[in-house]
């Protein structure tokens, strides 16, 4: 019983805290069945046990999270972003596999949108906190912060994780306005 548990578990690849207690407990209820076993299955059954153990707890502990790199910093910043700002951008949005999507530099006209109020994914709400005008970052944004297993197409496939190019041009203030 305690291997048929084992080898579903493993096919199913979910191991969370319940699946581990019951294990546990169908271990202590089967130390009786073990002087039918000989030595090897013991240890084998006893390493299948130990890395049972030490699995992680948790499902879905995987999730890859929102990168933030500094492509060019600013020496003077009187000001920096924060939710409730205006903020003027330029951006390029690639694939993990460097497929453009979609950019604001041919267009020559910035990107506006509030920012922390939801007009944007939230990779953006969450990447450009804290930024710099003049500033450029790379966003590297799970597909949970970007556009889920959904995406949009026909240009970004579900699930997909998003790499973008950003310049902060302008912040404007909502107590400036």
């Amino acid at each position: 019983m305690l291997l048929l548990y084992m080898v579903k578990s493993l096919r199913s690849h979910i191991w969370d805290i319940h699946s581990i207690t019951r294990l546990r407990n169908i271990w202590k209820h089967t130390d009786h069945l073990l002087c039918f076993i000989n030595t090897e299955m013991r240890l084998c059954l006893l390493f299948v046990v130990t890395l049972v153990s030490l699995a992680p707890a948790v499902r879905g502990g995987d999730k890859k999270k929102l990168q933030i790199g500094i492509k060019k910093r600013v020496d003077n910043c009187p000001i920096k972003s924060r939710k409730g700002d205006v903020l003027n951008m330029h951006y390029t949005g690639k694939l993990e596999d460097g497929t453009e999507f979609d950019s604001s530099i041919p267009r020559n006209q910035p990107f506006t949108f509030t920012l922390g109020t939801g007009q944007v994914i939230k990779g953006w709400d969450q990447g450009l906190l804290g930024m710099c005008e003049g500033e450029k970052r790379k966003l590297v944004i799970p597909s949970e912060l970007g556009y889920g297993d959904r995406g949009a197409p026909p240009k970004i496939p579900g699930g997909a994780t998003l790499i973008f190019e950003v310049e902060l041009l302008g912040i404007e203030r909502r107590s400036d306005l």
